[in-house]
């Protein structure tokens, strides 16, 4: 018998779903233990529900039922063409296996036909799940952080929001945990990011710590091995996770940048005092908040709430490092009107002791305005929920300065070295594009390259179908009640569904700065998995997945808080 967090009540498993899955080659010689004490109080996040008129409602739940279609249409779509596959191809039709053919799209959307209460889609669903094999699986290449974010939390979070009742989504999710769980078996506890999974050959599974694996991979598995440690009571997914967190504390005043970790990390030193370290090269140390790093560091707050506050060392581990990226990476971009909006760029470290501000957006980085507008509030620091409703803006901007309405994968914008004030120049522009041509060279630049105000290079004009902008703006609005919020999400929402919808689906696009931009034939999980559930829930009441009881992760599955 194992006993949930508060509020779980008891539950019962046989020992096989709790022995692993074969002996661990370097076990542990003690388990870190869940905290089990009672939740700490934390401060409300959401803002009180303001009296709806009749018309803002009969437009809210217009906005409401076109994003539920636009769900259905990818839907059936992959219902027809890739049903229990990974993956749709939106274009050609057909489809992709690209996570060991576990149905990644279907397990990934389970929670989202469940708000979106498709009951019939799901409990379809929930049949093919009943089915997918996680240990039988022969010749699969495992990727650690993906499987977790998109299988597990898709597993968990179903179970969490049907109350605990299908039994079945809490068996395949300890039966995936434990071939997923391998991956931590190594000397000295630091998991391996990719790994061929076999079922009979015990040797394929033993794993070493790599010597340069992504810091959102070590930073990223937390909320999820948590919560399946908190609903039965096995505390070995929570060892698991802990040890590495335990280790980047150790680690984070000791970087070159001190506060925060690079983007990929040594974790082989297994016999030193610091089991993680930097593989510095000729190229350098990046220091960023977008790819390779971004939610290692969204998981901090979201992983306090998780442990219902009983652990202070997550948000001192946040405190840490928001000071330094604002010092180092956050900026205000010049704008057409001094829009006051703020930026996150990246900032290069070389071992001469010299550094390299960059000032590259990503639109993977537009998590961070609602990470800062959640922070702010559970950890009284209004500043933050100042800069989170800033580079929230910062993201919707980016969205509006182009022809499709839709933001690039990445761009250069124009720092200014104030964040008070950045009068736009248009000389300045004309020289973050090309420093050395004439006027009249760069004005035939801005034209061939489709440049917008502001955008001094786009490095990736596609727009991959990514939830992170529409997932902050979300966040400000449930956190403020300002109406501003969901008028802008809608106008995302607007422009996204008329440049990528196909007759199958929806594809991902190549250039969002050609007012047609072309298709490409992709349609990854999180498209309806993450942005159109965060869509939805941007026009639902503010009672559905409160953030007041429900911690959401980096693939907007909500987990269960404690209380």
């Amino acid at each position: 018998m194992a006993l949930g967090m508060a509020g779980e009540g008891q539950i019962r498993w046989t020992t096989r779903w709790l022995d692993p899955i074969r002996p661990e080659l370097y076990p542990v010689e003690q388990t870190l233990r869940l905290p089990r004490r009672r939740p700490s109080k934390i401060p409300q996040i959401q803002h009180k529900p303001a009296p709806e008129t009749p018309i803002l409602k009969a437009q809210r739940e217009s906005r409401l039922k076109e994003v539920r279609e636009t769900f259905l249409h990818a839907w059936n779509g992959y219902k027809k063409e890739a049903w229990a596959q990974d993956e749709l191809r939106p274009v050609r039709g057909g489809y992709k296996k690209t996570f060991c053919g576990w149905a990644a799209t279907l397990v990934d959307s389970l929670d989202t036909l469940i708000i979106m209460e498709l009951y019939d889609e799901f409990e379809l669903a929930l049949e093919e799940v009943a089915r997918i094999d996680f240990t039988g699986t022969e010749g699969c290449q495992i990727n650690l952080f993906e499987t977790t974010i998109r299988h597990l939390g898709g597993l968990l979070s179903a179970y969490d929001l049907t109350g605990g009742k299908r039994k079945i989504l809490i068996e395949k999710a300890i039966e995936l945990a434990e071939v997923l769980f391998t991956a931590f078996d190594t000397p000295n506890r630091m998991p391996t990011p990719h790994y061929d999974w076999s079922a009979t050959n015990p040797n394929a599974n033993d794993h070493r710590p790599s010597r340069s694996i992504v810091l959102a991979v070590l930073g990223s598995l937390s909320l999820e091995f948590t919560r399946l440690s908190q609903i039965t009571g096995n505390d070995k997914y929570y060892d698991g996770i802990q040890r590495v967190m335990n280790e980047l504390e150790k680690w984070q005043s000791e970087t070159s940048l001190p506060g925060m970790w690079p983007a990929t990390v040594d974790s082989t030193k297994v016999n030193e005092s610091i089991a993680l370290g930097s593989p510095m090269t000729g190229a350098g140390e990046l220091y960023t908040l977008g790819a390779l790093a971004d939610s290692a560091y969204e998981y901090l707050p979201k992983q306090y709430m998780m442990l219902g506050g009983q652990l202070k060392q997550y948000r001192t581990m946040y405190e840490n490092f928001i000071d330094v990226a604002k010092k180092y990476l956050i900026f205000r971009p010049m704008t057409v009107g001094d829009r006051d909006i703020l930026l996150t760029g990246s900032i290069k470290l070389w071992s001469s002791g010299n550094s390299e501000p960059i000032s590259n957006m990503e639109h993977l980085a537009c998590f961070t305005g609602g990470m800062l507008a959640i922070a702010g509030k559970i950890f009284d620091r209004p500043q933050d929920l100042a800069d989170g409703k800033r580079l929230t803006d910062g993201c919707i901007w980016a969205y509006k300065n182009t022809p499709s309405g839709i933001m690039p994968e990445t761009f250069t914008a124009v720092p200014c070295a104030s964040k008070l004030e950045c009068p736009w120049d248009e000389q300045a522009w004309y020289k973050a594009i090309d420093p050395k041509a004439d006027v009249e060279t760069v004005r035939q630049e801005i034209n061939a390259q489709r440049l917008s105000p502001g955008f001094a290079m786009a490095h990736d004009r596609r727009y991959l179908l990514r939830p992170e902008a529409i997932e902050s703006v979300f966040i400000l609005w449930r956190i403020t009640g300002e109406r501003y919020w969901p008028d802008s999400g809608w106008d995302m929402f607007k422009a996204i569904q008329a440049h990528t919808t196909t007759e199958i689906a929806h594809s991902a696009i190549d250039d969002v700065l050609n007012p047609s931009p072309g298709k490409v034939d992709e349609m990854e999980s999180f498209w309806l998995a993450e942005t159109l559930k965060y869509f939805y829930l941007l026009f639902s009441d503010p009672s559905v997945v409160s953030l007041d009881n429900y911690v959401l992760n980096t693939e907007a599955h909500p987990l269960r808080r404690p209380h």
